[in-house]
């Protein structure tokens, strides 16, 4: 197969900042995706309904020119939400989920939720307002090997959550083990779990073997080979539950290469090819346009988009890096080659 047409699809886990990284980066989904589910973990964090229109805003300012990509904004929940901006939130045209981060879980979680039973109120109020719950599933317990965070987070708060809130509908972001995997198959329609282009492509070696590589470091670190065998399996199994995700956290170089570096990979510049070698490496690219355009949709309770877009077989280098006058960031797989890119 050398050309590959594709509805249209939409990015359901996205970070695109703010300011100037956010000018730098904004472009690259828009000319894949018709809609991206925006994160709110800026500083300071995006909690009401008043602050996402605004930063929804900044986003279509800095998009570029005739560009229809679509914004889909979220709160950031906190045991200071109140029911009544739950309310505001799911009465919104604009606003399509609030994201729980347990507090210190990964970049900008700071102001998460350090114990899971102080939202309940308004997990509560989201179940019976329809709202979707978007999940960073681990914990953050430091006795907790960084390993296992995923699956204990699994089994002993998010096991706890569907019990306690069957009509919650839940997306548990960025799957990374076959623990979580199962647990989803496990489970009803009411929830689902995105996946991103780097547990597809990458185990841990690509992070640790033979030199510590800060640009393949984010969050849910990379797993062994098994999961992500796991997570295979599962974005081509035609399994609706399963949908695109990318998690694109765009850095500064400066931020990534440092004593303490920044979680997060940058992959938005090429999701879609990305997407495509994984899916191509398992002889399941008639698979790939469910998951990347049907399935995050239909969850969201959103049309489908209609029109469409066209990934041509003809290898090309990734840049070292996407620089400006005011930015440099380093992308997942920099200076390798790529074998799909989007036609022009």
């Amino acid at each position: 197969m050398q050309k590959l047409i594709l509805t249209k699809p939409d990015d359901w886990h996205l970070h695109v900042r703010n300011g100037a990284i956010l000018k730098a980066v904004i472009g690259h989904t828009a000319r894949q995706f018709g809609r991206a589910i925006i994160m709110p973990n800026l500083k300071p964090p995006i909690i009401t309904v008043s602050q996402a229109l605004l930063y929804r805003q900044e986003i279509l300012s800095a998009l570029p020119e005739n560009s229809d990509f679509e914004p889909l904004m979220t709160l950031y929940l906190s045991s200071e939400t109140t029911a009544e901006e739950i309310a505001l939130a799911a009465q919104s045209d604009y606003i399509h989920g609030i994201k729980l981060y347990p507090a210190g879980a990964t970049t900008n979680s700071e102001a998460g939720v350090p114990d899971i039973k102080q939202i309940y109120p308004q997990l509560a109020a989201m179940e019976k307002s329809g709202l979707p719950l978007l999940i960073h599933g681990e914990v953050t317990d430091p006795d907790c090997d960084i390993f296992d965070r995923e699956r204990v987070f699994v089994d002993k708060v998010l096991s706890s959550i569907i019990h306690d809130f069957p009509g919650l509908r839940i997306v548990l972001e960025h799957v990374t083990t076959k623990e979580a995997v199962e647990f989803v198959k496990s489970q009803s329609s009411n929830l689902a779990a995105t996946i991103t282009p780097q547990h597809l492509l990458y185990n841990r070696n690509a992070l640790l073997a033979g030199a510590i590589r800060p640009h393949n470091y984010c969050l849910p670190v990379l797993k062994r080979e098994e999961h992500r065998q796991a997570l295979l399996s599962a974005a081509t199994s035609g399994d609706s539950r399963f949908f695109l995700g990318t998690d694109s956290a765009p850095h500064l170089r400066s931020d990534k290469e440092s004593a303490c570096g920044c979680a997060g990979c940058f992959n938005a510049f090429a999701a879609l090819p990305l997407y495509a070698e994984a899916f191509e490496h398992v002889g399941a690219l008639e698979k790939l346009e469910a998951f990347a355009s049907f399935y995050g949709a239909d969850f969201y309770r959103l049309p489908r988009n209609t029109a469409t877009i066209m990934l041509e077989k003809n290898p090309w280098q990734v840049p070292n890096s996407y620089d400006n006058e005011k930015t440099s960031i380093i992308p997942l797989k920099a200076g390798e080659v790529l074998n799909w890119q989007l036609a022009s």
